[in-house]
């Protein structure tokens, strides 16, 4: 046995696509030496490794003493693929000679020969892959063409004594059948009858063992695939790879996939694209296509709904086959080809023709990289022990050599979670949904979704994975939504509940699962690790947005399980909120009418005005951002050569910022406040009664939440910033927060334009620029409506009091967007105390205040159940 570690490769993949050092690879525990024979195709069973080669023969090597069992021969051309059927007992050879061939795993002799429709006109059979669900066995050609053969039941399988309709007598082929061309005799089915050949390798530790072919036998049938099995021109190219979906290959996390569940079958080629196919009894029918546009596809792995192209170049495409969306690019080694890839549960290993091997984690870090053959890695495979349940992967290069490395699944440790399911979270007693409810938000809070944050893009699909799949443990129809390329998804999951004869109400809850950053200064705890205190839970996005969006889908659940959900409850959860909601409306539009009829909007995104009592919120303002920026024609200067010399843009910047507020900072624009909402007298009283509560003036709280206002945010300067330089350039970032009724449009070119004119004032050298960044409109909830009143009593009733009626000074730029495009009206209940610490370090939610926003929205959604709108 030749046992070893290999040195770290010094070859690593750009630091940008790396957030984590490599570490030590794989221990190598075992070699094959395939002599003068390229690794072209590997497969295993729980007995042996079957290893393909140019020489035309497969190499059966004995997993329990590492040697040479035995070689099975009779293709005349390179074997290019290799699949174990171990319900069969059958191992599937497909070759450059235009055949596949199908051998007993356990005698090792020859039992069919499969041709292709229109035999040796398929050319090369690249790839195959069997299907125990269907019986089937499905293949890629040369030409293009996507064929398959499905067998018949152990009992009727062909040489048994029933022969399938589309096997034939055994007939002489011109290639596997032929004489020496010496001997110039006719080809016939006894060219290579009853020849035992001697086969010579060298063993691990390099001495040459004699090993017998397998005996040559004539196959029980010949079959061939009928003409209606195939799918001429299937791909533009080659046909170089296949999986299917779910994966039923060693280290596969997926479900067994079962004759009632989703069987597909991707396809990759030399055409540059991936395929999907929808497998069943009848056939393939094509679902989609995917565009990879980074030369041929070479390999492909599977996991869940997410596939792995490895392409030329040294690319793998990571798709999403829910939204059908292109998730991440892995540059593995640019210009060098990934020739195989394989998967242990998360963990992707990718083979590139430099002999190099990299692992990857579940958000696509470079964990592991490692040269792992001396030419180039030309297949691999994951395979499992099954005695000890540990993990190997295999690979075999063109240096003639196999190698078994120890590997093992990807550990589950604290904070960590995993994008496959809740991880259990459906095995908590059914009547304990307090406790499905902390679990949940433990591991949603664990996965750090940042969406403003490029390396955590990954973290942030993930979510949404993650999410999907808790809606649906908790008894929704959940999916993904895409919104444009590099997008963070949508998570749409609707609640349907009791079937009833008239229509239900629908509500929509609208949320979001990313975060801001969480920098580790002022913590006391792992903010992506739910920790306890003091009734408390603290972690990045408790409050902001995670604790309700969970809170909310536990409520529906426990009603949904006590048949007593009459309302539809549908989720609409975005990842882009702290980041401007990029690509929300358009998703939104484009997805409407799978949304549905909406009769009200439901958002739980912000904190009471104290810590008690209970609080609705009934209004937001609105916000415009602008960035101003002055530039001179010229660099930065020294002040004591130029100082006074030249007009400088800070002086610019300053002049124009103090026109825009007088001393009692009233904002000096045009027209600013003509069209706000003048008090009324129950507002007012309003405002007294919140002064009490909360020991504030009531000017104070009226000019925080309906008066608008003009905040200059910072000033950015070119230069090294030391108080010798004129820089050149100067910036400031100013925004405005508008109120009812003062049009967005209107007050954000009513800025610009004052921006503008105070700056032709100075008559200065300087170039102005003026931009708008960003804009979300004011809104304001209806006090009468319905469904507002619904809201206020559940929360009454909850807690034995009347909630405050408050509004708030941010913005929430989807509600004001929701209503418009729904034609309905927005709630909003506050989960939240002002001590939350949303955005800050130290970000927590009470946890009496999570049960308690559970226990409202249950109740909300139990009384408006008996609503007869007559929109409905």
């Amino acid at each position: 046995m030749n046992t070893l570690i290999p040195p770290l490769s010094s070859a690593r993949p750009p630091a940008s696509l790396s957030r984590i050092p490599p570490s030590i690879p794989p221990r190598l525990v075992h070699s094959f030496n395939q002599q003068n024979n390229s690794v072209l195709s590997l497969s295993a069973d729980a007995d042996y490794i079957y290893s393909g080669s140019q020489s035309q023969d497969v190499c059966v090597w004995d997993r329990h003493t590492c040697t040479l069992k035995t070689t099975l021969k009779g293709h005349t051309g390179s074997v290019l693929a290799l699949e174990c059927a171990e319900d069969r007992q059958w191992l599937f050879s497909a070759s450059g000679d235009s055949t596949i061939r199908i051998w007993s795993t356990t005698t090792h002799r020859l039992l069919y020969i499969l041709h292709p429709y229109l035999e040796t006109d398929a050319g090369d059979l690249f790839s195959l892959i069997w299907s125990p669900v269907f019986q089937t066995i499905y293949f890629g050609c040369q030409n293009t063409s996507l064929q398959w053969y499905r067998f018949t039941p152990r009992d009727q399988q062909p040489g048994s004594g029933t022969s399938t309709p589309s096997s034939r007598a055994r007939k002489a082929h011109k290639f596997f059948d032929s004489y020496p061309q010496y001997e110039r005799r006719a080809a016939d089915i006894f060219a290579v009858n009853g020849t035992l050949t001697p086969s010579t390798s060298l063993s691990s530790d390099g001495e040459p063992c004699v090993q017998l072919a397998a005996p040559v036998s004539l196959p029980r049938a010949v079959l061939h695939v009928p003409p209606e099995n195939v799918i001429d021109s299937a791909h533009y190219g080659y046909i170089y790879c296949m999986a299917l979906l779910p994966s039923n290959r060693d280290g596969s996390d997926d479900p067994e996939p079962t004759l009632k569940g989703k069987t597909q079958l991707v396809t990759g080629s030399g055409d540059e694209t991936v395929k999907l196919w929808n497998c069943d009894q009848a056939g393939l029918t094509l679902l989609h296509t995917l565009e990879c546009c980074h030369g041929a596809v070479l390999s492909l792995t599977v996991r869940g709904d997410t596939v792995f192209a490895g392409c030329q170049d040294g690319y793998v495409k990571v798709w999403d086959l829910e939204t059908k969306t292109l998730v991440r690019t892995i540059i593995v080694q640019e210009g060098v080809d990934v020739l195989s890839l394989s998967m242990l549960h998360s963990d992707l290993y990718t083979c590139s023709a430099n002999g190099q091997m990299q692992m990857w984690s579940g958000t696509f870090d470079c964990t592991a990289s490692w040269s792992a053959h001396s030419g180039i890695v030309l297949s691999s495979i994951v395979m499992r022990c099954r005695q000890s349940n540990q993990f190997r992967l295999v690979t075999g290069g063109n240096d003639d050599h196999i190698k078994v490395w120890e590997i093992d699944p990807p550990g589950l440790h604290a904070g960590s979670y995993d994008a496959r399911g809740t991880n259990g979270l459906a095995a908590v007693d059914s009547q304990n949904r307090v406790d499905n409810m902390i679990y949940a938000l433990s591991k949603f809070v664990s996965i750090p979704s940042i969406s403003n944050s490029s390396p955590h893009q990954e973290d942030c699909r993930q979510a949404a994975i993650w999410l999907k799949k808790c809606f649906n443990q908790l008894g929704a129809d959940a999916s993904l939504l895409p919104t444009g390329e590099g997008g963070n998804p949508l998570v749409l999951a609707t609640y349907r509940g009791a079937q009833a004869d008239k229509r239900k109400p629908r509500i929509l809850f609208y949320g979001h699962y990313d975060v801001i950053s969480a920098p580790s200064d002022g913590w006391s705890s792992d903010p992506f690790a739910l920790s306890g205190r003091n009734g408390y839970l603290y972690g990045r996005g408790v409050t902001d947005n995670k604790g309700p969006i969970i809170a909310a889908a536990c409520a529906a659940a426990e009603l949904l399980s006590k048949r007593s959900l009459g309302a539809e409850l549908i989720f609409l959860v975005e990842g882009e909120e702290e980041a401007g909601s990029r690509g929300f409306a358009d998703a939104v539009r484009k997805n409407k009418d799978l949304i549905g009829p909406i009769h009200a909007i439901l958002v739980s995104n912000s904190t009471w005005i104290t810590e008690d009592p209970p609080c609705i919120t009934y209004g937001l303002r609105g916000v415009v951002r602008c960035s101003i920026e002055i530039r001179s024609h010229r660099p930065d200067v020294h002040s004591g050569v130029e100082g006074g010399a030249m007009v400088e843009p800070m002086l610019d910047m300053v002049k124009i910022l103090a026109t825009l507020m007088d001393d009692q900072r009233h904002v000096l624009i045009d027209g600013f406040y003509d069209h706000v909402r003048p008090m009324t007298e129950d507002e007012q009283q309003l405002y007294r009664l919140l002064s009490v509560v909360t020991q504030r003036p009531a000017s104070s709280l009226s000019s925080r939440w309906r008066e608008p206002s003009l905040t200059v945010h910072g000033i950015e300067v070119s230069g090294p910033r030391n108080p010798t330089v004129i820089p050149g350039m100067v910036k400031a970032q100013v925004s405005i927060r508008v109120v009812p009724d003062q049009d967005l449009e209107t007050i954000a070119r009513s800025l610009c334009q004052h921006l503008q004119s105070a700056f032709l004032v100075l008559k200065s050298p300087n170039e102005l620029k003026v931009a708008i960044d960003h804009k979300a409109d004011w809104w304001l909830g209806s006090l009468e409506d319905p469904y507002f009143k619904a809201l206020e009593n559940a929360i009454r009733d909850e807690w034995g009091m009347d909630p405050l009626r408050i509004r708030e000074g941010g913005s929430i730029p989807s509600i004001p967007y929701l209503e418009k495009e729904f034609g309905c009206h927005a709630l909003h209940l506050p989960m939240g105390q002002s001590s939350d610490q949303a955005h800050l370090p130290n970000e927590r939610i009470s946890l009496t205040n999570l049960r308690k926003g559970k226990s409202v929205i249950g109740r909300f959604l139990k009384s408006i159940a008996t609503y007869e709108d007559d929109s409905l």
